[in-house]
């Protein structure tokens, strides 16, 4: 059965990339996994998450001890009150791709049931407006960054820097997370206008 994805417009909070894909099966939105423990290391995805969490920002990390500290370390770097923690339950077992349990014998997010994920994210999303959310955002393509010259050009990776930079979000992100950045904080004819003002002076 082909379920209508939910979409959310503040981004979602993963442990590892295969949380991350577990979520995209059903939720439309800007998910970031932490790689584990690196978040503590990785300035540069730390300041990109409180510069996405203006607007909220989802927390969603195994129900584990490893879990709760990269869920505490998020909770102090980020304002209080743009975070949502959402909570899987304690379920005793495996996940298929791993050899061995994890050291506290429960299954993480990639091994919770999808039906379960979603109605955690569904009652969530009826149950939070977030600012109202009136305002126009998203809408720029892969094809925008082409003709603005953001890729596919000798200086695309320093004109990519530069829109970061213009929107206050760290240097050298990927093509696809730049974008899917963008989108959650302005909408086409902003990224136009950044543009223009960047470069055609």
């Amino acid at each position: 059965m082909t379920r209508e994805k939910i979409k959310l417009p503040i981004p979602v909070i993963v442990e590892g990339r295969y949380d991350k894909s577990k979520l995209a099966e059903f939720l439309d939105c800007q998910i970031i996994a932490t790689n584990g423990f690196s978040i503590f290391n990785h300035k540069e995805k730390l300041a990109l998450i409180k510069r996405l969490s203006e607007n909220g920002v989802v927390v969603l990390t195994d129900s584990d001890g490893a879990g709760g500290v990269i869920r505490g370390h998020l909770k102090s770097a980020l304002p209080k009150d743009k975070v949502f923690n959402l909570y899987i339950p304690k379920i005793e077992g495996k996940e298929k791709r791993k050899k061995t349990a994890s050291k506290e014998g429960t299954l993480g997010v990639e091994g919770m049931e999808t039906d379960l994920l979603y109605n955690l994210f569904s009652d969530f999303a009826d149950k939070h407006i977030f600012g109202g959310d009136s305002r126009n955002v998203g809408g720029i393509t892969k094809a925008d960054f082409f003709e603005v010259g953001m890729t596919g050009s000798d200086g695309s990776v320093k004109r990519r820097n530069e829109m970061a930079e213009y929107f206050g979000l760290p240097s050298d992100m990927t093509p696809n997370a730049l974008l899917g950045a963008l989108n959650l904080l302005t909408d086409k004819n902003g990224f136009f206008s950044a543009a223009e003002s960047l470069w055609e002076k």
